[in-house]
């Protein structure tokens, strides 16, 4: 072949390819993540089946949230495949507590004092797995097993229910990468469960009346299926604001699954939701709220009665999903909302979780 030629076919090759220097190719389909239609009575929200097609998502999703294991990016816990939180440190149950755990750190000693101390006694905020179950509801006797995913499904820590009943569990916790905040991290004991020790929790799954998958050296199977998803229910659960009853996962708000025909649209052409009627739609009773919460950048903020809550609209930009934590806006005060906390009881502030200045980042 000449040289001229050879240049030419070349060319008409990296025509074919796009302005980054890959391949084009379809866009990857997104999960629907509207089968969250719950219960007020503290049910979980609806599953879908194992494994099944996920429908095209119109929110905004960054490119490295697409596949993968990175589509793990919020921590849902799941029992028997339905959702009924996720692991944050602002949604943790109210009714859980610490277990402090003492430590030795360095500390910078002051110049030309030679004699003082380089460490420092202190005190690390931990759950435990037990406690942070029994806050959710979950009944520990009836526990089958606890699959706690690591960054990789072989990454896994899987423990059967006598595991969780045992006095070992007594050291099987969680902690948060920010001390108050980030990411969900494991910690078990030597020779607990399968005996592994992944650097960050991706997901918990619970089986209580279901068969416990397996976890194998190459991911998670299910009656011999890989599973890449959720067992018993398909694409992990991610995005949209987080709605609580009494500590449990009611609904989600997500902004390709509202209605614009259920909006009311003022002259700047912003569209707004009546909060009390989205979540009736969404099978919440909203009959026994008393309050309402609001949780933002991972902290409680604000404490709204029902009385005033019942009342309020709330927005939803349609790119909110840009943001690592997406929001809606609240009533006229335009209230950041990242996820919201409603109870049937005056929650007191004295029962929040005290943030020491040292977690503070």
């Amino acid at each position: 072949m000449k040289l001229p030629r050879l240049a030419a076919l070349l060319f008409a090759f990296a025509a074919c390819h796009d302005a980054s220097g890959t391949e084009s190719k379809a866009k990857e389909p997104e999960p629907a993540g509207s089968a969250v239609a719950a219960a007020g009575s503290g049910s979980a929200v609806t599953p879908k089946p194992a494994q099944k097609p996920a429908e095209p998502d119109s929110d905004y999703t960054p490119a490295e949230f697409k596949s993968g294991m990175s589509r793990w990016k919020d921590t849902g816990v799941y029992v028997d495949g339905k959702p009924i939180a996720f692991m944050t440190f602002g949604e943790l149950p109210i009714t859980l507590k610490p277990t402090w755990q003492r430590d030795e750190v360095s500390i910078d000693k002051p110049p030309g004092c030679p004699e003082c101390p380089d460490r420092k006694i202190a005190y690390t905020r931990f759950y435990k797995f037990t406690d942070y179950l029994k806050a959710l509801g979950v009944d520990i006797k009836k526990v089958k097993a606890i699959h706690v995913v690591g960054p990789k499904l072989s990454d896994t820590i899987a423990a059967t229910g006598d595991d969780l009943r045992s006095k070992a569990a007594d050291e099987f916790m969680f902690r948060f990468g920010g001390l108050a905040s980030g990411k969900a991290i494991p910690r078990s004991p030597d020779n607990f469960g399968n005996d592994r020790s992944p650097d960050k929790i991706s997901s918990v799954m619970i089986y209580i009346d279901r068969k416990p998958p397996v976890i194998t050296h190459d991911g998670i199977e299910l009656d011999g299926v890989p599973q890449t998803g959720v067992p018993y229910y398909g694409e992990p659960l991610r995005g949209g604001i987080r709605i609580y009853l009494d500590d449990k996962l009611a609904t989600i708000i997500k902004r390709q699954d509202l209605d614009p025909k259920l909006a009311t649209q003022t002259p700047d052409g912003e569209l707004h939701w009546d909060l009390k009627k989205f979540l009736e739609k969404n099978g919440v009773d909203t009959s026994k709220i008393v309050e309402g919460w609001v949780i933002r950048n991972e902290r409680r903020e604000e404490m709204l009665p029902w009385s005033e809550l019942s009342k309020d609209s709330f927005t939803a930009s349609s790119q909110a999903g840009k943001s690592n934590q997406g929001n809606v806006t609240l009533g006229d005060k335009k209230i950041v909302v990242n996820a919201l906390a409603l109870h049937t009881r005056h929650v007191d502030k004295s029962e929040l979780p005290e943030v020491r200045p040292e977690e503070e980042w």
